[in-house]
């Protein structure tokens, strides 16, 4: 599994679609990600504390994954292109929003509700369904790993960005000079717009019958806890991280490398699971991916904490942390087809945002009842080795269906 593959042979409008996608998912990922830097200067500027900005972020995540299949079964019609503009405009509304903020109401609004509902038409499922329906089956997987990893070259370019704007002038500034960057999106649509291929009736049933179909099938259910567990464990470490290094007493500097890290090295994670999972066992990666994350864990609580930790341990959690995305898209279009990919791996993606909800809110709620994140981590440990025990018996091969009528 160490071999990296060779390049794909595809079509030059495919790999402008590709670019394109991973371009929208860095600049609306990366900026998400760096939403975790806000919490030290809230806390100083409006007397806001992690519990109440936990739940601003989990409101977010869990508005992101309500939205997903609506917005997911509308791009499979409608195409992705139409979907990512109007994402990139309310996100930008939402940054605004949030920046001219002087309460906790206007925050939840803005950084909450707005950004929320808008990322879910100008993130991952919405341009990841426009790649799959163009990729070859065997190379699909490693199509969405790439895209995959734009988001963590966001995270790594703009992490550091939106730190050093901080520090120059304040969060309010930095605000809306995100909302500038993510208006970028606008453009970058263009690559992925276009009405998606005719809809072949061999690859699934109309949307309805295809939603009992994945509705009474357990792998189905098996993807959604696995995604779930993920959801909890990127919301937890992604925007509480920094304020546990710092309970620590490492400096914000480390905080904000840290995140950087985990966006670099998830460059890498994104496109080598994605590639692995074009030629190997897409649920026993998972599995495997699971656990690792799990160990890593484990380690990272035993060990003395100090600069040195902190990134060794956001290096390996970069390494770990998206490569689910592609592993489970590609496990969705494999057993389910094509025809409303962006739908079921939307519901998919509300299961994981379900958890993110979780993630954020209650690392927050625990940390204000009891001092310490350190009944997160063991609920996070718990729940990855529970991940890769549950991946291991789904069923990989594509639904067997009876002839499909005409439409």
């Amino acid at each position: 599994m160490s071999d990296a593959p060779s390049a794909p042979h595809l079509s030059r409008r495919v790999w402008i679609m590709i670019g394109a996608a991973a371009a929208i998912v860095t600049l609306s990922m990366g900026i998400r990600q760096a939403f975790g830097l806000f919490l030290a200067p809230l806390a100083l500027d409006m007397g806001i504390d992690r519990q109440t900005f936990g739940l601003v972020v989990a409101i977010q995540n869990l508005l992101f994954g309500l939205a997903q299949p609506f917005v997911g079964a509308l791009a499979d019609r409608r195409g992705a292109g139409t979907i990512a503009v109007a994402g990139a405009l309310i996100y930008a509304l939402g940054l605004v929003v949030a920046g001219l903020a002087s309460n906790a109401l206007g925050l939840g609004l803005g950084l909450g509700v707005l950004t929320g509902a808008a990322m879910s038409g100008a993130a991952f499922v919405v341009v990841l369904g426009a790649v799959g329906k163009v990729v070859p089956a065997h190379k699909r997987t490693l199509a969405f790993g790439l895209v995959t990893a734009g988001g963590s070259l966001g995270q790594f370019l703009i992490v550091p960005l939106a730190q050093g704007l901080i520090d120059a002038f304040d969060w309010r500034v930095t605000l809306f000079v995100l909302a500038a960057l993510v208006a970028l999106v606008i453009p970058l649509a263009l690559g992925v717009a276009g009405k998606p291929p005719a809809a072949n009736h061999t690859d699934g049933p109309a949307l309805k019958p295809a939603l009992a179909e994945a509705f009474a099938h357990p792998s189905f259910w098996m993807l959604n806890f696995g995604f779930f567990v993920c959801g909890f464990q990127l919301a937890f470490v992604g925007f509480h991280l920094p304020a546990y290094l710092r309970d620590g007493g490492l400096s914000p500097s480390v905080g904000a490398t840290a995140l950087a890290l985990i966006g670099l090295f998830n460059i890498a994670g994104s496109w080598l699971w994605g590639a692995w999972g074009s030629k190997r066992s897409k649920k026993g990666l998972l599995a495997l991916l699971y656990a690792l994350r799990g160990l890593s864990m484990i380690v990272f609580i035993l060990v003395p904490l100090s600069p040195a930790s902190a990134l060794v341990f956001a290096a390996v959690s970069g390494f770990l942390w998206l490569g689910t995305l592609p592993l489970t898209n590609g496990l969705v279009a494999q057993i389910y087809g094509l025809r409303h990919l962006s739908a079921l791996a939307g519901i998919v993606f509300l299961s994981h945002q379900v958890g993110a909800f979780l993630g954020a809110w209650l690392a927050g709620l625990t940390f204000d009842a009891t001092g310490s994140y350190m009944l997160m981590w063991i609920v996070s440990i718990a729940l990855a080795l529970t991940a890769a025990v549950a991946n291991l018996p789904i069923k990989e091969a594509p639904l067997v269906r009876s002839a499909l009528p005409a439409e």
